[in-house]
């Protein structure tokens, strides 16, 4: 996956993150929009739109973090 299909991913999953998603119903979202993306791709931009976007909206940043860091959890099990 290069940088730009992460970039259109972190865009696809600042616009949809809200508060009460559970990490299961935004990969769901994220794939209507980008259906061959793994979740293991979805965690790596989600991780790049905090990144990017950490100083323009906090609090999807804040929720974007949940989901990436109890994504990656899940994959080093």
């Amino acid at each position: 996956m290069d940088a730009s299909e992460l970039q259109a991913i972190g865009d696809t999953l600042m616009r949809l993150v809200t508060p009460s998603m559970t990490p299961k119903d935004l990969v769901k979202a994220v794939r209507k929009e980008h259906p061959d993306a793994r979740k293991k791709d979805i965690a790596r931009a989600a991780f790049h739109a905090i990144i990017a976007n950490a100083d323009h909206d906090p609090g999807k940043s804040r929720n974007l973090q949940a989901f990436a860091l109890a994504e990656r959890t899940q994959q080093s099990k």
